[in-house]
């Protein structure tokens, strides 16, 4: 799906673009400065932004983001399960609405994620989470996905710096860690047209501008 962007009235570009929303995700192991990225791109597009979240977004799945988060021994299936119910009711009730009114969402977190952390962190066969992905999404997928990738130690170091509270995920062993950054890595490599990797070690300013070359790349396609 492809849609809004706020350019002169007779940019080609707009015209076409019109047409559908554009569902755009970001993704990154924890530290790596997803929600600074995502306000600035929303900033830079406008208006016509919706922005939301994954586990949550909808007050149904607001509640089950309390769950997940909060609940310790949590097995990684009970993970993946209590991801699949927040989505769908995410999806039908906020993000396919929103770009059925040639809104431009904007997600912290989506299905890479849970490939990343059910899949390459938890074990859970591929297969199965995207087959469960289906059902719940009805085949919906990003038009565009920003990988901020970071070592995970130094993502650690930031958190740990900025905040005083961790959740349970953000106070696993390191190696668990690491086995989320490897499936985020294998995502970008598996599909390279959506998936844009981002060396989120560098500035702020140097990421935003390069999250913003990407997707007026993607627009011009």
């Amino acid at each position: 799906m492809k849609g809004t962007l706020h350019m002169k009235p007779t940019s080609p570009i707009r015209k076409e673009k019109l047409k559908h929303g554009i569902f755009i995700t970001f993704e990154g192991v924890e530290g790596a400065g997803k929600t600074t990225q995502v306000q600035r791109l929303a900033a830079a597009l406008g208006p016509d932004v919706v922005l939301t979240r994954e586990p949550g977004g909808t007050p149904i799945a607001e509640r089950i983001r309390h769950i997940f988060l909060t609940s310790d021994g949590i097995t990684t299936m009970t993970e993946l399960l209590l991801l699949a119910a927040a989505r769908a009711q995410h999806v039908n009730e906020l993000i396919r609405p929103a770009l059925a009114a040639n809104k431009i969402v904007i997600c912290d977190r989506f299905i890479d994620a849970t490939v990343a952390y059910q899949g390459y962190r938890g074990g859970i066969d591929l297969a199965l989470i995207h087959q469960l992905n289906r059902v719940v999404t009805g085949g919906l997928t990003p038009d565009l996905t920003f990988i901020l990738d970071l070592p995970p130690e130094i993502g650690l170091q930031r958190k740990q710096r900025g905040e005083t509270h961790r959740d349970r995920l953000e106070r696993e062993p390191l190696d668990r860690h690491r086995k989320v950054r490897k499936g985020y890595l294998s995502a970008a490599k598996a599909d390279p047209d959506r998936v844009k990797l981002i060396d989120a070690a560098q500035s702020a300013d140097t990421v935003h501008t390069a999250i913003l070359t990407e997707y007026h790349k993607y627009l011009s396609q």
